[in-house]
């Protein structure tokens, strides 16, 4: 049995679910460096996610801070952070008595500054903010379903577009999605509709009180601000620092991995 040295190091169980669903390792012939210890590389993401450190400053428990970045990237460009996500996403989702694909979902957009060596950004003149905008799709339970990183100056109808093209082509059973006011308009619920051809999909928009003033739990959009504020409890999330946007993404994806393992182990 590992001791935990941090707060964010897997458990044993949580190891063994996090290990069944890794790509496969690449085999070498002949002499070479011994293979990475992948439960140290996993652990080390998930803490730098969470800690929200500079790749160098990474604790030497975790190994070379390169052979973590090595993985990080490498796993990012084929896109098996997502993947793994979306199989605990079916599994937790089937814990929870629900089946493994949704037929509702909440859309949403969140700006987050960015760091003066970050990539590409914007400026969000509502929110008075320059970096980038998370453009997000969760379904009922709050995990994520799709995520899109742009500039902050980008709307939010083209950038539901933008997320939602490429997305809703693996969800087939979804009928229903929900948003707020920023999503208004005949076009992007026609641009909706129209992507089945049957016309099951819809997207409803969900109003602001009357005379609403300041928070207020609003039906169905509170579950999308939640999954944001699980976002903000990781010090890496708080500030954009990445300069491809694939990273940005795939440290979300690590942070749906981390809270998915807890709720299964």
């Amino acid at each position: 049995m590992q001791n935990l040295l941090d707060p964010t190091d897997l458990s044993d169980e949580q190891w063994n679910l996090l290990q069944a669903v890794l790509p496969p390792r690449q085999t070498r012939r002949g002499r070479g460096r011994p293979p990475a210890d992948l439960r140290r590389i996993c652990n080390a993401s998930l803490y730098l996610v969470r800690a929200g450190c500079a790749w160098r400053l990474l604790p030497r428990d975790f190994g070379p801070w390169k052979t973590v970045y090595h993985y990080f990237r490498l796993w990012s460009r084929h896109g098996y952070w997502q993947a793994i996500q979306d199989v605990f996403r079916s599994v937790v989702r089937a814990q929870s008595g629900k089946r493994s694909q949704p037929t509702a979902a909440i859309l949403d957009s969140q700006t987050v500054r960015s760091s003066d060596q970050a990539g590409e950004r914007g400026y969000d003149a509502a929110k008075k903010t320059k970096g980038i905008k998370r453009h997000i799709l969760v379904e009922t339970l709050g995990l994520l379903l799709a995520v899109c990183v742009t500039p902050a100056d980008m709307a939010e109808r083209p950038g539901a577009r933008r997320l939602l093209a490429p997305g809703l082509a693996g969800f087939r059973w979804l009928r229903c999605l929900w948003a707020d006011q920023g999503y208004g308009g005949d076009e992007l619920a026609g641009w909706v509709a129209a992507q089945r051809k049957t016309g099951t999909l819809r997207l409803e928009v969900v109003p602001r009180l009357q005379d609403q003033r300041g928070f207020k739990v609003l039906r169905k959009r509170w579950i999308v601000e939640r999954t944001f504020g699980w976002f903000m409890k990781h010090r890496r999330l708080v500030r954009h620092y990445e300069v491809k946007t694939a990273h940005a993404e795939a440290w979300l994806h690590i942070t749906m991995i981390g809270i998915m393992l807890r709720r299964l182990a």
